[in-house]
């Protein structure tokens, strides 16, 4: 269930991150945007380093889903645009995809 924090937390600085980028580069805000968007991408990369996980791969894949929900939840809290039910439908997908392949390491006989 850990994993599950690190991820989310992981997804929060990497989207704020980019999203840093993102006003600076289509949104016409100063340059300055750059200092904690890249500050934000590193902690990002530090905290996926928490993730339990054999391979950095599979942690990477296993990320994805967890991203896709905070990426909604981004769109929603931070640019105040309503996610469809089909969003939250695929975001859904995705998790359970996560899941598996955080747990199937564990179901595996190789």
């Amino acid at each position: 269930m850990l994993n599950y924090l690190w991820f989310f937390l992981a997804a929060l600085f990497e989207i704020g991150g980019c999203y840093a980028f993102w006003l600076w580069l289509r949104m016409g805000k100063s340059a300055w945007w750059i200092v904690p968007g890249l500050l934000s991408l590193t902690l990002f990369a530090l905290l996926l380093t928490r993730v339990e996980a054999a391979y950095a791969g599979r942690a990477y894949a296993a990320y994805g889903g967890i991203y896709i929900v905070a990426s909604l939840l981004w769109l929603g809290v931070v640019e105040r645009a309503r996610p469809l039910a089909s969003d939250w439908l695929g975001a859904a997908l995705c998790v359970l995809g996560a899941t598996v392949i955080l747990l199937g390491p564990r179901f595996s006989s190789s």
